[in-house]
């Protein structure tokens, strides 16, 4: 009986120790981050990805990065969440190219345990997923609203926006901050439709050049007198300056636009662009991974809303309006 209990004895220690090396192995697993953007060329983007596999890095995480093919894209989202989960990704950061459509893949990822989480724009639900990372892009349109409003002084303004696409939630918020910014009544961070009062034209740009130049030459067509142009992002911003150049209306017209890539600062310096709202992506991916690899660790989620930070940037002050100038916005900018 006594070498029975012996045997049995052995046989737990063994079964213990086996428990224990495997929960030990677990734990120290290079953690698996995942990371998906909307695009692999928008300098926003690549200063993001880059951002992220720093971090990862430093802390001897692998990362995996894909994204859709162009801005819109959910599909090749969706499939890179299956992807990414697939391969053991157990923390994965996205930027929602369809804050609606993307959602129940994010859900099926988060029912088999990994953490999600939105990097620069939310999800709708923003419930959706763990947590957000991103810029108060309400608050970045508040800013560049108020400067063009000061700006302006005594002219009339005739106003064209250059927006994303319908429905996107980032494109909402800058949109409708521009135009709270710059004194239009009525509108707050939680209105959730595109607001055009006082607006003259406007056209969607899908943050790309040429399309706001398109976006730009059809709003000339339409009131020749616009004085005032809203966009989306710079990339846009710099179309519409093409449009306004060829009409030789570029130095009677105000452009102000937000992200603070290294080439819109250049613009601001240059006079294209009078003002921008900088935000920051290596900061939000950073963030993001760190969260991961402390989940990966720890199994304790991030949750809730994180303010990266938004910084107006122009070479022309206006009294009440918070600014820095170019010269902060190329040590702090991003891309080429």
């Amino acid at each position: 009986m006594r070498h029975a209990r012996l045997i049995a004895a052995t046989a737990l220690l063994a079964a213990t120790a086996v428990t224990v090396t495997s929960v030990q192995a677990q734990s120290s697993a290079q953690p698996v981050i995942g990371l998906i953007t909307k695009t692999e060329t928008n300098p926003f983007f690549v200063k993001m990805k880059e951002g992220a596999q720093k971090e990862a890095t430093r802390l001897g995480a692998k990362l995996l990065t894909a994204a859709g093919k162009a801005d819109g894209d959910n599909a090749g989202q969706v499939a890179a969440i299956e992807n990414m989960v697939a391969a053991g990704a157990k923390t994965i950061l996205i930027t929602p190219s369809d804050s609606k459509a993307i959602v129940p893949a994010i859900a099926k990822a988060r029912a088999q345990g990994v953490m999600v989480i939105a990097l620069d724009s939310p999800t709708e639900p923003a419930s959706a997923v763990d947590a957000l990372f991103a810029t108060n892009n309400y608050q970045a349109g508040i800013l560049i609203g108020q400067w063009a409003r000061k700006a302006m002084g005594t002219k009339k303004p005739v106003i064209a926006t250059l927006d994303l696409f319908p429905g996107h939630p980032v494109g909402i918020a800058r949109h409708n901050g521009f135009l709270a910014g710059f004194g239009v009544k009525g509108i707050t961070a939680s209105t959730k439709d595109l607001v055009n009062t006082g607006v003259a034209c406007a056209q969607d740009s899908f943050g790309d050049q040429t399309k706001g130049q398109t976006a730009m030459e059809n709003c000339l067509q339409k009131n020749p007198d616009i004085n005032v142009v809203y966009t989306i992002n710079e990339p846009a911003a710099a179309g519409a300056y093409q449009a306004l150049k060829a009409a030789g209306k570029e130095k009677s017209v105000l452009i102000v636009s937000v992200d603070g890539g290294c080439a819109g600062v250049r613009n601001v310096e240059g006079g294209v662009i009078g003002a921008t709202s900088q935000q920051y992506p290596l900061k939000m991916a950073s963030m993001g991974v760190a969260a991961g690899v402390n989940y990966a660790k720890t199994g304790k989620k991030v949750s809730g809303y994180t303010d990266t930070g938004v910084t107006l940037i122009t070479n022309k002050a206006m009294s009440g309006v918070k600014s820095q100038n170019g010269k902060f916005g190329l040590a702090n900018c991003w891309g080429q």
